[in-house]
This record gives structure tokens, C-alpha cells and sequence, in this order.
């Protein structure tokens, strides 16, 4: 089975082609092998890529070195840039996937990844144990291999020698370095949005002495939730209602990631409506301002009653005989009595 684009992206089905180019631009700066040392980096980002040309329209064809060969830290926020100054270790880049209430509200995660550190066999030189020799492939030991030009010459593998002399680390085999496991609790903000990227200083591969550690790079996922729906920081619910909470103008209550909260309806007919809560959708994040909480009320007659509730409508019915409430009804009956009196 083909992987579903819009998980592999997460982002939703409705996504706009901005939100759809921003997400992927930093998923491809967080998996970019050039960028990531992860071993799944490279088949991670060709997902990635995959998942993307899949969801763009037919003008806007992904072309090589567009959207992600690689993205320009220029285009991101000041934290998801490369550390400028002495030299650095290698940065490490991750998925956090969190759902939508840990996003709203902020939230606690602990993060497993491994990590790189100095071999303590060798201290990270990668040479260590009694020196061993070996003959030089390039010219069978003899340091000389023949050139057609200028026959027997010195061999460049060997410079001449013959043999390497080597120490090379049993524990690492001479890469000086070795993984190490690594549980990092974090805390995320609240308000952080799909491909935002949070960073964790000095927590990405270890420095050494002349070598300042990496960065902890964690681009967020947030899951898709069951009704409520993201777009840029407003979010959207569409919901049933009882048709007859619309027509009395009744309380009911919204369901939103951290409980449900009562809004009062105001008097109407039983119609399609729409509420526009101001800042109170998707919280704000520095200087970027909570977005709006967008309603769409759907009435919903009932469609089966009891005897108990056939009674109290046909008392209700009565109640609005003849009244000016239902203008189409009166008018109609007052239309008749004037046809019968002629």
C-alpha cells in the first residue's frame, strides 16, 4: 500500500498550497541528508519529496532545487538557523509528534535518539593497541607502480612506502566515535505550529575541546484531531446542533482540546449558522496573536420521538396557533377568511 501523503506530511486534507510548501520546507530542512546524519535521513526525506509532489497541482511541478535542495535558513525563524561562530559539532534533526491539545496548551515529552560520542577506548583519536602493517594494494608493496608515460613512478596510495602502519581501534574500528543512547526530557511551548522547529542548544552531537556541541533540532507533527480543524492559527469546527437550541437561542457547549466551554446561542431560526469567535482559536506564539474559533452550527430535527416529547410539541404547537410568530402561517389563514367571506 502507497503511503498517505497527507500523514506523512501531517497536515490536513483540506491544507492550502502556503501551509502545504511551508510544512514541507521544513521537513525537508530537518530530513535533507546533506543536513541530517540520521541513517534514515536520505529514504525519510525521499518520503517526504514523494508525499509532496503528490499533493501539488498539475502548474506547479516540483523541479529540482526549488523547495528543498537545500531550503535557505533565511526563510525560518532566527532558532532554526544554523549557529553562527567556532566550529561546531553535527546538529541532530527529529519529528516530535504531539496532538493537538498537548500543542495548544504546551506540554512535557521525553525524546529518545541516539547520539555520537568519543570512543573511550581511543578518546575519540581512533587509533589505539600495537601498530600493525599492511602492503599497500595499489602497488603490491613494492612502492613503485607503472605509468605508461613515464613507466615506473613512485605510488601516490603509499607515497613511495610500500606499507601503511596503522593503530586502528578494535572497539570503534578507527572512527573514534560510538553511539550512545539518550533520554532528554523537553518542554514544549504552547502555540508552536506543524514544521515549526524547536531547538535544543548543545544537545545534538557532543563538542570537544577546540569543537562546540550540536544542536537538537525537533520539527513539530501535531496529529489530526476528530472534529476541530487547524488552518494557520484559526481553527474550525463543523457541528450538529439540536435545531431547536438554534430556534430558542439556547446554551450549548464547544468542544475544544482542553474541555468543553458554553457559549450562549443567540434567538433565531433553525438555519445553517456560522460563529466567528475572535482569539479564541489556536493560541498565539511571540509576536503572532491567537487566531479565531470558526463555528458552523448544522440544525438537527429530531428523528424519532417518544410519546412524552410528541405531547410537549403538539402543546407547543398549540401555543403558537394563530401567533404572529409564524407571519406565513397567519397570512395564509387570514387570505382564506377573506376568500370564504366574498
Amino acid at each position: 500500500m502507497k503511503a498517505d501523503p497527507y500523514l506523512t506530511l501531517g497536515v490536513d486534507r483540506d491544507v492550502s498550497r502556503a501551509e502545504l510548501k511551508r510544512v514541507f520546507r521544513r521537513l525537508a530542512m530537518a530530513w535533507h541528508p546533506d543536513r541530517n546524519d540520521d541513517p534514515q535521513a536520505t529514504a525519510r526525506f525521499t518520503e517526504i519529496r514523494a508525499a509532496y509532489e503528490a499533493l501539488l497541482e498539475p502548474e506547479e511541478e516540483f523541479s529540482d532545487g526549488d523547495d528543498y535542495s537545500p531550503p535557505d535558513p533565511d526563510d525560518y525563524p532566527p532558532e532554526a538557523a544554523e549557529s553562527a561562530g567556532p566550529e561546531r559539532a553535527g546538529d541532530i534533526r527529529l519529528v516530535l509528534e504531539i496532538s493537538l491539545a498537548d500543542a495548544w496548551s504546551g506540554c512535557h515529552k521525553t525524546v529518545h535518539y541516539s547520539r555520537g560520542k568519543d570512543c573511550p577506548t581511543c578518546a575519540g583519536s581512533g587509533e589505539h593497541g600495537i601498530t600493525r602493517t599492511r602492503f599497500c594494494e595499489a602497488c603490491h608493496g613494492s612502492g613503485r607502480i607503472r605509468d605508461k608515460k613515464h613507466g615506473l613512478v613512485s605510488c601516490s596510495e603509499c607515497t613511495g612506502r610500500g606499507f601503511f602502519s596503522e593503530r586502528i581501534c578494535p572497539d570503534c574500528g578507527g572512527s573514534g566515535r560510538e553511539f550512545a543512547d539518550v533520554s532528554l526530557k523537553i518542554k514544549v511551548p504552547p502555540g508552536m505550529l506543524p514544521g515549526d522547529d524547536l531547538r535544543l542548544g548543545g544537545q545534538g552531537q557532543p563538542g570537544s575541546k577546540h569543537v562546540k556541541a550540536g544542536d537538537l533540532f525537533l520539527t513539530i507533527v501535531i496529529h489530526t484531531h476528530p472534529v476541530l480543524v487547524l488552518r494557520g492559527r484559526d481553527v474550525y469546527l463543523d457541528m450538529p446542533v439540536n435545531a431547536f437550541a438554534l430556534i430558542a437561542g439556547s446554551e450549548i457547549e464547544i468542544p475544544l482540546p482542553l474541555g468543553n466551554t458554553p457559549i450562549q446561542l443567540e434567538p433565531g431560526t433553525a438555519q445553517l449558522r456560522e460563529l466567528c469567535l475572535a482569539k479564541k482559536g489556536y493560541p498565539g506564539r511571540g509576536k503572532a496573536k491567537a487566531g479565531d474559533l470558526v463555528i458552523t452550527l448544522r440544525p438537527v430535527f429530531p428523528a424519532k420521538l417518544t410519546a412524552k416529547q410528541r405531547k410537549l410539541l403538539q402543546q407547543v404547537a398549540r401555543e403558537f396557533d394563530g401567533d404572529e410568530a409564524l407571519p406565513e402561517v397567519a397570512k395564509w389563514w387570514r387570505e382564506v377568511r377573506v376568500e370564504g367571506q366574498g
